[in-house]
């Protein structure tokens, strides 16, 4: 069963700030949507994948570092959208399920710096990966989730050959979103058996970059 950034297992793992800077992920000739800012491990790693693919194929990042008010407005959002479609759900249970989508403004990696959503491109444009990135479980049928089978045979694919150069550079997949890759943040920790995450929010160096 996947374990959710809301869970207390997440929540519960502490945060002890490297100090790292944040870099733009152009110095690093990663392919991005307009201007993108990781933590300089991250994007070390994200360089480092990158020249793990085939010729012709690169990584292309739609979005690293998000401002806290952006990240809460998404999850307000998103819960809300929720709530209309399931009138009467405890506060409780909206939470776990925004959570499924848009991590809870306290452990957010984006936020941190430690995250991308990001997409494979080869020469005619991005490649299928199944969804749209930020497509939601309900619009997308649940096809958002990395394992989902209801999608193409190439899209499983494009998918696979995803999660193999990104783990081979130490990133790791939040499993509801095929797209999302972080290092360093809470999940991370989780996910590799660390004692803590090395970044918390990234307003604190925002004069880094």
């Amino acid at each position: 069963m996947t374990v959710l950034l809301s869970d207390d297992r997440i929540t519960s793992i502490p945060a002890i700030e490297s100090g790292e800077p944040l870099v733009d992920l152009f110095t690093r000739d990663i392919a991005t949507t307009g201007r993108q800012f990781t933590r300089e491990t991250v994007a070390d790693r994200l360089a480092l994948a990158d020249t793990f693919l085939p010729a012709g194929i690169r990584l292309h990042v739609v979005e690293g570092l998000r401002p806290i008010e952006s990240q809460q407005q998404i999850y307000d959002d998103y819960r809300a959208e929720l709530q209309r479609l399931r009138p009467g759900i405890s506060d409780h249970d909206v939470h776990v399920l925004a959570s499924r989508f848009v991590s809870p403004i306290e452990v957010a990696p984006h936020v941190a710096g430690a995250a991308v959503d990001l997409t494979l491109v080869g020469a005619h444009g991005p490649l299928d990966l199944g969804t749209p990135i930020d497509a939601t479980p309900e619009q997308s049928n649940g096809a958002c989730f990395f394992t989902a089978t209801n999608i193409t045979r190439e899209a499983r694919t494009n998918r696979a050959l995803l999660f193999d150069v990104l783990t081979s550079a130490g990133l790791i997949n939040y499993p509801t979103e095929w797209w999302h890759w972080s290092y360093g943040d809470r999940y991370w920790a989780y996910v590799e058996d660390r004692p803590a995450a090395v970044y918390g929010p990234a307003a604190v160096i925002a004069g880094s970059y």
